[in-house]
């Protein structure tokens, strides 16, 4: 899962004079969808570019730092969403292998860097296009996203249904640890 736009509203992002960002509020229903879909046993990692001191004081602010099992940032990675190496760095920290991508989800905001990224190395991409900042055309087949969603809560329902799929595919399957 991505940050900006995503999780945070970046219009309401402070920064320092480093350009950390000191506090941002979250889009409406991100804090509501994340603590659901930790509960429900799904694995959140946040894969976001910026600076890790960036997304600690903002999660920790708003209550969702301690849902992500790992958190892959652009600072430590040295590279920037789409490259590989995010996206292979968060399925490693997830425990997770190329075998996996069929199961695993990106949701971000951003089509030439979340689902580009994603659909290169199979995962499935979803556009969460709640921010009017951003163009969400594609200019190539690597950024159409699979799936379009307008708001947080709506990726709940999107999880169930890509869940059942998966499972009438593969059987007991499933994108979570509790079997859900």
């Amino acid at each position: 899962m991505d940050s900006g736009d995503t999780i945070i509203d970046e219009s309401t992002e402070t920064r320092d004079h480093e350009d950390v960002v000191l506090s941002a509020k979250v889009i409406p229903g991100a804090v509501e969808t994340i603590k659901a879909l930790y509960e429900e046993g799904y694995t959140l990692v946040l894969v976001a570019d910026g600076l890790a001191q960036s997304f600690k004081n903002v999660l920790q602010q708003n209550g969702v730092y301690d849902y992500f099992t790992s958190m892959i940032y652009s600072e430590t990675i040295k590279q920037k969403k789409p490259h590989p190496s995010m996206f292979l760095a968060a399925m490693g920290a997830a425990g997770l292998t190329h075998a996996d991508t069929s199961r695993i989800l990106m949701v971000g905001n951003n089509i030439k860097r979340d689902i580009k990224g994603a659909n290169h190395l199979g995962i499935t991409s979803i556009l969460l296009d709640w921010s009017p900042r951003y163009a969400y055309a594609p200019n190539c087949q690597e950024e159409e996203p699979d799936y379009t969603i307008h708001e947080p809560k709506e990726l709940i329902t999107l999880v169930h249904e890509l869940e059942r799929k998966l499972h009438n595919k593969y059987g007991d399957y499933t994108y979570n640890k509790n079997g859900r």
